[in-house]
């Protein structure tokens, strides 16, 4: 199983897909390289995406771990670009499959910068907010999404946590998913997520008169310590990754602009405070 050593994003992702396999079925990575005939080394750097291994490698582990069926042929088709470092995009019929990228890149990120015109991001967001933005899954789905929603808020708490900032657009905050009850509670946490050393919300004021990047639309910028970063961005039907560096400089640069556009820390923290005073005091309906 000799694999490449070239370190691409998608290697990363790859990665992240076989540490999960395995664990579903309880095996350790030495378990695992004495069943397949290799040496764990080999299997923990697939895993970690800093060796990314051909496609029959990857056939072969999955085989020994019992994937079949459309996992099967999802993970490995993907395997066959995973030494590609250009922008791509993918849906998946696998149902959390979004999710497992997602975590991935915030379990290894140094900083993250999370644009949000629309919605509060994922790792901000309450249970009883995150099932507003989900109303339209079947309940069983909706909580199964809920739940690792919630779980992926903990890499804040983590002892390598990554620094996260928010830009959300002030009428983000005033519209009411789910109430006023329940937007009141999403904004208190919100202001005792920004009491965390690592955690910086900023706002876009609706009084701005000029155009800022996210008039184009939600985007996550993710920067890690030995790897190049990454953009992510939310579509209706599924996701993209930007790895191409100038796509990324790009996307940085937006990030300047926000910066300059935004209110500072403390107004931020202040309108926020305000806008869930003006929640608590509306009647529910």
């Amino acid at each position: 199983m000799p694999g490449t050593t070239e370190h691409t994003p998608k290697a990363r992702l790859l990665g992240a897909e076989l540490r999960e396999c395995r664990k579903q079925v309880g095996l350790t990575v030495r378990d695992l390289a004495s069943r397949v005939g290799t040496s764990h080394v080999t299997i923990s750097r697939y895993e970690t995406g800093t060796r990314t291994p051909q496609p029959e490698d990857v056939a072969r582990i999955l085989g020994t771990l019992g994937v079949t069926g459309t996992r099967y042929d999802e993970i490995v088709e993907f395997a066959r670009t995973a030494g590609d470092k250009n922008t791509f995009a993918r849906s998946s019929s696998s149902t959390h499959k979004h999710l497992v990228d997602l975590a991935e890149f915030e379990r290894s990120a140094s900083a993250i910068v999370d644009v949000a015109p629309n919605l509060l991001p994922g790792l901000l967001q309450t249970a009883d907010y995150a099932r507003q933005v989900m109303h339209t899954l079947p309940a069983d789905e909706r909580e199964i999404r809920v739940g690792l929603r919630m779980s992926r808020r903990d890499v804040l708490f983590s002892k390598n946590a990554p620094t996260l900032e928010v830009f959300v657009a002030e009428s983000a905050l005033r519209q009411p998913l789910g109430g006023p009850a329940t937007m009141a509670e999403q904004l208190r946490h919100v202001l005792r997520m920004t009491e965390l050393d690592n955690v910086t919300v900023f706002v876009l004021p609706n009084a701005l008169t000029r155009y800022t990047p996210a008039q184009d639309g939600a985007f996550v910028l993710y920067e890690f310590v030995k790897a190049p970063p990454i953009v992510h961005l939310e579509h209706y039907r599924s996701p993209a990754f930007l790895f191409d560096a100038k796509d990324v400089a790009a996307y940085k640069s937006a990030v300047t602009e926000l910066q300059d556009a935004s209110l500072n820390e403390d107004e931020s923290v202040e309108l926020i405070a305000s806008i869930a005073d003006e929640m608590e005091g509306m009647p529910c309906r």
